[in-house]
Parts: structure tokens; C-alpha cells; sequence
């Protein structure tokens, strides 16, 4: 991404693309409280157009709740809900829908103006990354449609799949930030890095926001709400760990929650390991943007103990995925300037 120095488009095109972070951002934000809301399945059809206006009267209200009564969450969960509780959980998924829009058209409109501008050589990652914003819009319709038969709530493995495009999404509009202020061309998957182990780490912390959402997925937050022990245990009692398939078995919520949990451990020693490396061959440059990052990862983990003793309280939890945000920002900042 990088543009003749003296475009006078360039600076327009830089805010453009922190907008766009942005707006992502606050996509993932208003996505995890949908989910905590346990509102995701309130709008049971996909309408790409029609879909942009909400209900405007009781006799559109009473449609869209009939909808709703039709499908396993309602029937076997939600049943006695009332009209006036259905439209709670019905603004949260709407509003997360026409974000979602607004994301499509913030992205192609000033796209299409930078193309007259700019050539397309220089472009072709921002029309990649709006294929990939189109591509999420299925995938969260396949999600959605995944909890309107035979259960009450979405698959979390493609609720995972979700979250992790939209991670994606963010993290390849900031890297695409970064080369573009920087005059750069650094290529994400270089070999270039100066520790194997900062590579590790991205990977991990990618890992863990997949985790995160089976974590999510399966309510897996509910069950063990004890720290540092699963209890009394390390591992979970129900579990038999002597068997592999059991220890692989990503259905099983008592599973999904040790693995997070120890994920999470990696993670931070992990990181104490690279900032001994940075120490040793004194690098200078990565000083700052290690201390933000060590800060950010020692309150995710602080986020996400708080988050499973309080029963999962909905602000407790929603910071918890607002800091994984911060959490993605930093650790890319990290590995952008560890890359020689």
C-alpha cells in the first residue's frame, strides 16, 4: 500500500482507513453484546434491501415476532417472552445488520473514488478486503441460520468463523494502515521478523479469539466459575484427559474453557519470553510498543477471570472483548515494527 508521497490524496485515504478501523471495531463491539444479549436469532430471514428498514408499527412488530416464535429458541427457552422484550433483543441484531451495511458502502463508495485517483496495483488489498466484508455477510447469515432448526442457540463453530473474519478484516485494514503511513511495503507473512517467537505469538492470540468464541458458542463461560482451579482441579472432573479424543473434543464445553484457560498462560509467558529476547539484543524500538502490549494482555486475562467469577456480568464480558480488540491492534503494531 504504498502511494507517491506527494498524492494530495493521501491524506484523505489514511482517515479513510482509520474510519474503517473504526467502523470494524465497533462492528465487533455491537456483535459480542448481540451474543451476550443472546439476541442473534431474533431476526429469522435474511433481506438484503427490505431488511434496512426496522418495524414501524404494531402490525410489523407482531409479524416479526410470529417469526420468531416459529423457530427452537422460542419454543423451547424463550417462551414465555413478551412482545416488548422480543423488541430488545431485535434492535440489537438489527442494529449489528445495518452496521454491517454501512461497513459494505464505507468501504466500495470511497473505493471506487480512490480507483480514478489512485492506480489499482496499490489498491487491489482494499478490493480484496471488501470481497472478504461481503464474504462475513454469508457467513454470519450461515451462522444465523445454523440456530433456526433443531437447537436454541447458533453453531459456535461457525459463530467462530465469524468473529475470526471480522478479526481478520481488522487486522488486515490496519496493516494496510501502517504500510500506507509508513511509505511501506511490509509484507505480513515475511520471514523478515527479528524473533520466530513474535510469530508465535500472533498465531496464538489469533488461536485464542477462536477459542474465545467456542467459549461463547457453547456457554462454556456458565460452568466452572472458579479461578486459578476448575474447582478443585486443574483440569475439569468430567472430564477423561487420558483420552485423546476427549482432549480434542471441541464440543464439550468443559474442554473449550480448559483449553482457553491454558491458551491464555501461554500466551502471557510467552510473552514475558520475547521481552527477555528484546532485552538481550537491545531493541530499542520495540521497548514501547512491548509495555502497551504486555499491559493489554496481563488486563485481558485480569478481564476474562473477573468475566467468569461474575457469572459472565454483560459489562465485565463486553470489555472483555473490547480489550481483545485493543488486544489485535497492539500485537500487530508489535510485529509491524519487530519486521526488519
Amino acid at each position: 500500500m504504498n502511494i507517491i508521497s506527494n498524492n494530495r490524496y493521501n491524506k484523505f485515504f489514511l482517515n479513510w482507513l482509520i474510519f474503517l478501523i473504526l467502523l470494524i471495531g465497533l462492528m465487533i463491539i455491537v456483535g459480542g453484546l448481540t451474543r451476550l444479549t443472546d439476541s442473534g436469532l431474533s431476526i429469522t430471514q435474511w433481506q438484503l434491501f427490505s431488511g434496512i428498514i426496522p418495524p414501524i408499527n404494531e402490525k410489523d412488530w407482531t409479524y416479526y415476532f410470529n417469526l420468531y416464535k416459529d423457530i427452537p429458541e422460542f419454543k423451547l427457552q424463550n417462551y414465555s417472552m413478551t412482545i416488548n422484550e422480543f423488541k430488545i433483543i431485535f434492535w440489537w441484531e438489527w442494529i449489528h445488520r445495518f452496521l454491517g451495511r454501512i461497513i459494505g458502502l464505507a468501504i466500495i463508495l470511497p473505493l471506487i473514488f480512490f480507483s480514478f485517483k489512485i492506480s489499482f496495483k496499490k489498491l487491489k488489498n482494499l478490493y480484496i478486503i471488501f470481497l472478504l466484508v461481503c464474504f462475513q455477510g454469508f457467513i454470519g447469515w450461515y451462522m444465523v441460520a445454523s440456530g433456526l432448526v433443531d437447537r436454541v442457540d447458533v453453531s459456535h463453530f461457525r459463530l467462530s468463523a465469524h468473529l475470526f473474519i471480522a478479526f481478520v478484516i481488522l487486522a488486515s485494514l490496519t496493516w494496510n494502515y501502517f504500510n500506507f503511513k509508513t511509505n511501506s511495503n511490509k509484507n505480513f507473512f515475511t520471514n523478515n521478523s527479528n524473533f520466530i517467537s513474535i510469530k508465535v505469538f500472533l498465531f496464538l492470540i489469533f488461536l485464542q479469539i477462536i477459542l474465545g468464541a467456542f467459549v461463547s458458542g457453547l456457554d462454556a463461560g456458565k460452568i466452572y466459575q472458579t479461578w486459578p482451579l476448575m474447582n478443585d482441579t486443574y483440569y475439569p472432573d468430567d472430564v477423561n484427559f487420558k483420552n485423546y479424543k476427549e482432549f480434542l473434543n471441541l464440543n464439550d464445553r468443559s474442554v473449550v474453557q480448559f483449553i482457553h484457560r491454558n491458551v491464555a498462560y501461554i500466551i502471557f509467558f510467552l510473552l514475558i519470553f520475547i521481552g527477555f529476547n528484546i532485552k538481550k539484543f537491545n531493541k530499542k524500538n520495540l521497548y514501547k510498543p512491548y509495555f502497551y502490549l504486555f499491559i493489554f494482555i496481563f488486563i485481558q486475562i485480569i478481564l476474562g477471570i473477573l468475566a467468569l467469577i461474575t457469572d459472565l456480568n454483560i459489562v465485565i464480558a463486553s470489555l472483555h472483548q473490547i480489550s481483545s480488540i485493543f488486544l489485535i491492534l497492539l500485537s500487530l503494531n508489535f510485529y509491524y515494527k519487530s519486521i526488519n
